[in-house]
């Protein structure tokens, strides 16, 4: 008589596996700023029961990615201008720290590695793609920094605070700017001059508080 072999059932996903799939749905834009997050949909979605649903937003409401709100219950959360003006300043004190770090042990490969990037960037006419290469060219910058938790830190806060500033980055901010700037950038670091590297870094992101600060919004731009 054979025997029956039954197929093991994955194991359901646990409030960490649920705040994980929906921090990332956030950080990608999947699920936009001041979307409710009905605790019922959601177990239905991953297949729970509410317990670990209620348990994952809460996670979630700790990083600052949720927000509960009365009578809606809990939504993405959104930033005031002071709150994304201090974020950036924490990107600087990362990413000018990662970039000091990285500097001596680039390579001629990274250099061309982030060259390919800002020439996919200049080619590309899709606001989601500048985003998206953006980060990529600074962390090619920044990879050899040998510092795994700073290097997911900034990709947090860049993805974090992308989906409010994406409309403001990509046109008022100017998309040719950022272009001159990352160019410059990667010129001072392929001539090894770290102080003028991390200045320009340092301007670079100051430069989108400074058009916050002004008030440099697009009618489209998210309601904060």
């Amino acid at each position: 008589m054979e025997k029956t072999i039954t197929a093991a059932q994955p194991a359901p996903l646990t409030a960490d596996g649920i705040a994980e799939s929906l921090r990332e749905a956030i950080l990608q834009g999947h699920i936009g700023i001041g979307v409710q997050l009905k605790q019922e949909a959601l177990a239905r979605q991953f297949g729970v029961s509410r317990i670990p649903v209620r348990e994952a937003l809460g996670k979630l409401e700790a990083q600052g990615l949720v927000r509960h709100v009365a009578r809606q219950g809990s939504v993405v959360a959104s930033k005031s201008i002071d709150e994304l003006v201090e974020i950036l300043d924490i990107r600087i004190a990362l990413e000018t720290r990662a970039l000091r770090l990285s500097l001596p042990r680039l390579s001629e490969a990274d250099f061309m590695a982030a060259q390919a990037v800002l020439q996919r960037y200049e080619a590309s006419d899709i606001p989601r793609d500048w985003a998206e290469l953006n980060l990529e060219f600074h962390s090619i910058l920044y990879g050899a920094c040998n510092r795994p938790t700073l290097l997911r830190m900034i990709a947090d806060t860049v993805k974090g605070i992308d989906i409010h500033l994406r409309v403001l980055q990509s046109y008022s901010v100017g998309r040719k700017s950022s272009m001159a700037d990352h160019a410059h950038i990667l010129e001072a670091c392929q001539a090894g001059n770290t102080q003028l590297a991390i200045s320009l870094l340092e301007a670079h992101i100051a430069h989108t508080q400074t058009a916050l600060l002004d008030g440099a919004l697009l009618p489209g731009f998210p309601s904060l």
